[in-house]
């Protein structure tokens, strides 16, 4: 699958109603051998910047899945590949920092969707439409550039 399938495979689930954590994560899926379904189970509660508490952006924390699954470790005493997984997960923040000037979700979209007014404020504007679609898509293609 190329870049721009993956980030076109992510931004359609995320079209569908899937949180952006789950767009992320569903669009690696086959990578792994991890069945669609599962990857959206596992990725559900992390959207909205981890249930709606508009902490860091859920198109950031199921990167961060996909990292965990290229990289993380499978022994408990493995330290190599523990640093080597947060060595890569934070090179992904990094440039998606430097991309979007946050990878916390209340700053990237402007206002607290934790919030009744901020959730309402963001659906108004369309910030999920507009902004969140941009950072599924950024997610995407960084992790497409890291190993």
């Amino acid at each position: 699958m190329t870049d721009s399938d993956r980030a076109e495979k992510a931004v359609a689930c995320f079209k569908e109603g899937f949180s952006c954590s789950q767009a992320v994560l569903s669009a690696f899926a086959d990578e792994f051998g991890l069945d669609r379904d599962l990857a959206l189970k596992v990725s559900a509660g992390f959207g909205a910047g981890m249930g709606r508490m508009a902490q860091t952006c859920g198109a950031v924390t199921g990167a961060i899945m996909v990292l965990g699954l290229r990289h993380g470790a499978t022994v408990g005493q493995d330290r190599k590949a523990k640093e080597n997984t947060y060595t890569v997960v934070r090179e992904f923040v990094k440039r998606f920092t430097l991309l979007n000037g946050s990878a916390v979700c209340k700053d990237l979209l402007g206002c607290d969707i934790s919030t009744p007014e901020g959730f309402q404020r963001a659906r108004e504007k369309d910030l999920m439409g507009t902004r969140c679609t941009k950072f599924v898509r950024d997610a995407v293609e960084i992790l497409e550039q890291l190993p």
